[in-house]
């Protein structure tokens, strides 16, 4: 059989967890950097960026996303680095990408709400209608500003929502975040019809994903990979059918893991946990979602029968409704039957 790189290249798949701002290209990113020189640390240099986007801990991850969010500054830098990030996915044969977006970090910075919206809808639907790749929106409130940017990220979701918004989340820094603070705020996003998917159990321990369970009714966690040392949570999340949004690279990258080889993925797939697998902030990690899967499938021990079970996953656990993923697993199941033949 072929080799299983070419299998991951050509796979339909889809993306549910991949940040906006931590997809921006490193040729985007210090073109972006010499436009603001004099007022960002970030290197106006491509090849700097590696040695810039390297982690000592989650903190110093969180600072250095930060950094990069403060490039983008009006709205034609939204639409294009929008864009740019759809071109990406449909290179790697991603069908559909709910990518998630921190609007607050963009109006904080003087793009005006309705703008921010706009300028993402119109990358969406050049992204379809140029590569046939469907984009949809995760609305994140950025935990470490707190309840101001909860009121402003709901206040654009409901006033402002643009057609593809389908989730509302949670990211940013966990330890002395606590989940319940958002309660409010996701039960008044999940009454206008948003799903809820916050990050839980990244840097911190099974009790945050059970914060996000208990107080934000979440239907998907964000990474959840601390699920891996609570069994009656991992039988919980199973029973349940709440899938976790697993990003094996960006969990080592962030010294959430001590390295890949001793990632939790195995533990949970095997305890029956729903996974997807997913690339987090790409660029920031030196990796890509073809790579991600390609990571899965050595710490699993999989096939190409096995990483096509991967992608169907994904899918069954999108927000697509039931006809496109009837439509799209039928597209992996003829892929994987094509290149095996």
């Amino acid at each position: 059989m072929r080799d299983l790189t070419e299998f991951v290249a050509g796979l339909p798949k889809v993306e549910l967890h991949v940040h906006h701002v931590g997809s921006a290209a490193p040729a985007t990113v210090a073109r972006l950097a010499e436009r603001h020189a004099g007022s960002t640390p970030v290197p106006a240099d491509a090849q700097l960026l590696a040695e810039y986007f390297t982690f000592t801990d989650f903190a110093h991850f969180i600072e250095i996303y930060l950094s990069v969010v403060d490039l983008i500054r009006d709205a034609e830098d939204v639409a294009t680095l929008t864009y740019d990030i759809g071109v990406n996915l449909a290179a790697q044969n991603v069908r559909y990408a709910e990518l998630t977006l921190t609007p607050y970090s963009s109006i904080t910075r003087g793009i005006p709400a309705e703008a921010f919206c706009e300028a993402v809808e119109d990358a969406r639907a050049r992204v379809a209608r140029d590569h046939g790749t469907e984009l949809r929106w995760c609305f994140d409130i950025p935990g470490e500003a707190g309840i101001p940017s909860a009121d402003v990220t709901l206040e654009t979701a409901l006033k402002h929502r643009p057609d593809g918004l389908v989730s509302f989340g949670l990211g940013g820094p966990e330890r002395g975040v606590p989940r319940e603070w958002f309660a409010p705020h996701f039960a008044q996003a999940r009454a206008a019809g948003l799903r809820s998917v916050p990050h839980a159990g990244e840097s911190t321990g099974p009790e945050t994903i059970w914060d996000a369970l208990r107080h934000l009714d979440a239907e998907r966690i964000g990474h959840g990979i601390a699920a891996a040392s609570d069994p009656a949570l991992m039988a919980h999340l199973r029973d349940n059918d709440i899938a976790l949004e697993v990003c094996p690279t960006s969990n080592a990258c962030t010294r959430s893991v001590p390295s890949l080889a001793e990632h939790p993925l195995p533990a949970l797939v095997a305890a029956g946990v729903p996974v997807t697998i997913n690339s987090d902030d790409p660029p920031m990690f030196s990796t890509t979602l073809n790579q991600e899967y390609l990571v899965a499938a050595s710490l699993l021990g999989l096939d190409a029968d096995g990483v096509a079970g991967l992608a169907r996953q994904g899918v069954r656990y999108s927000f697509l409704d039931d006809a496109r993923k009837a439509a799209l697993i039928a597209e992996i199941d003829a892929y994987t039957e094509a290149f095996q033949g």
